[in-house]
């Protein structure tokens, strides 16, 4: 997804009856799913909004034929209607990811700070005919020894970093996602190339635009660690607060002292030199002091020594940024030091180091899509179905996340354990089975008394089930 840039308006050509016929095994959705669909109904229309309960309900690769087989259209004569939706029909993707963002946010983040995060992905891709696919580094199997190159689409997401209540921990809900080609894809088309930063400049600017109001803070890796584009980002026009790594031989500087009356010349723009993070590593006077972070990374509580202090860092050419900085260091030895930057120097250090480690679950989020929701099992080769597939599918998660909340606010969510596993708290594979048991038994069952040991079903649907069943990955 390009955020909108196909130049397509943001309607949906409506399909008639004659196009696309109706879903007749499709189950009818219960009361507690059915206020969030319809809003995306004025996006997509009804038809195509039916979409999301196939692609929640079928397993392994997430085609279109595959949601055509679990709704029960395997014989349709006209499938080729409904793979339109994604190659020719004209929907907006940056309003489907308003919309998104909109339910995140009253859901899971009413009030405070909004904490996103920024980081992008590998789908690995091979096929003559896929035009954004390119060469890059893959950053699941390489190390810092080893390097592994890979072939794929390169996509930037955007998520929401959110407390999940049945979960007890923080997960990573995308929103809005795009794509990013390499700069060679540009070369040939004789067009201006787009870094990474330049696409997360223009994504934040967008939210920002989108949440007005809103005090945002975004999270992102050492890539995202430069001065132009952190100054952009934290304009007074926009006033998001970043908090990405820092460099250890990062040139720091004291701020500027004030001018003097009757001075000459031009403002200074920054004062003396402060010594690197290297080298308060090793001194004496550094004041270290002790916090335990409750979630370092997945593993639990962990305490970790850190210093901070504030300072400008500044490179010649570029603009001047003030920051507070967080220098961490493990008792135990475990990990190598690391430093951390914030924009906003009024945070507290321990506040900075707590929401960054939140980052870690934008990867768990990225896991999860491919075991569950099938990204990279797509078999597209038309450029504007590509560009809408993938932020489709890592989008699916956030609407799986939404709709369990209505699940636990009923007590419907069940954690699946077993004698040889005591599982401690509920993942993304309890929350999307939860969901999906209660699609199947919202109307299939209806017919018959819930409590008897005995159902009825029809024999239809049973051997619809028994197919889907059977083929599961």
């Amino acid at each position: 997804m390009r955020g909108g840039q196909t130049g397509r308006p943001a309607t949906l050509k409506t399909f008639s009856p004659k196009d696309v016929r109706c879903f007749h095994c499709l189950p009818v959705l219960p009361p507690s799913f059915s206020h969030l669909l319809p809003c995306f109904v004025i996006l997509f229309g009804r038809q195509p909004a039916s979409y999301l309960v196939g692609a929640i309900l079928a397993p392994g690769k997430r085609t279109i034929t595959s949601v055509l087989r679990i709704l029960g259209l395997g014989c349709e004569p006209r499938f080729q209607n409904y793979h339109r939706v994604l190659n020719r029909a004209r929907w907006s993707n940056r309003a489907a990811s308003r919309i998104l963002l909109r339910l995140l946010v009253q859901t899971f983040a009413p009030s405070g700070p909004l904490l996103v995060g920024l980081d992008d992905t590998i789908e690995r891709r091979w096929g003559r005919k896929i035009q954004a696919r390119g060469i890059y580094r893959d950053p699941v199997r390489s190390s810092h020894s080893h390097f592994v190159k890979t072939s794929g689409l390169r996509w930037l997401s955007l998520m929401l970093l959110a407390e999940i209540p049945w979960a007890g921990r923080v997960w990573a809900l995308p929103f809005l996602t795009v794509l990013a080609p390499s700069e060679r894809y540009h070369q040939k088309r004789r067009q201006r190339h787009k870094s990474l930063l330049d696409w997360g400049r223009q994504m934040l600017g967008q939210l920002r635009r989108w949440l007005p109001e809103r005090s945002l803070v975004l999270v992102a890796d050492n890539g995202y660690a430069a001065l132009d584009f952190l100054s952009r980002v934290t304009h007074r026009k926009s006033a998001i607060t970043c908090i990405t790594r820092l460099r250890l031989d990062a040139r720091l500087f004291a701020p500027a002292p004030p001018r003097r009356k009757g001075q000459i010349g031009r403002p200074r723009r920054k004062g003396a030199r402060l010594p690197s993070l290297q080298q308060r590593l090793t001194d004496r006077k550094t004041a270290w002091r002790r916090i335990t972070v409750p979630h370092w990374y997945g593993a639990g509580p962990r305490t970790i020594q850190i210093a901070t202090g504030t300072a400008v860092w500044y490179r010649v050419g570029l603009p001047v940024l003030p920051i507070r900085w967080v220098l961490i260091r493990d008792p135990q030895q475990q990990f190598r030091p690391q430093a951390l930057l914030c924009t906003d120097a009024q945070i507290a250090p321990w506040q900075i180091v707590q929401w960054f480690v939140r980052r870690w679950q934008l990867e768990s989020t990225y896991a999860e899509a491919r075991a569950h929701l099938g990204v990279e099992s797509q078999r597209q080769w038309s450029d504007l179905a590509i560009a809408r597939t993938t932020p489709c599918l890592l989008a699916l998660f956030s609407l799986v996340t939404l709709l369990a909340a209505d699940l636990h606010q009923r007590g419907q969510l069940r954690l699946r354990s077993a004698a040889w596993y005591d599982k401690p708290q509920l993942t993304f594979a309890d929350t999307i089975a939860a969901v999906r048991q209660q699609l199947w038994t919202s109307s299939l069952f209806i017919g018959s008394a819930l409590q008897q040991d005995q159902i009825k079903i029809p024999r239809a649907f049973f051997q619809h089930l028994t197919d889907a069943l059977c083929y599961a990955a």
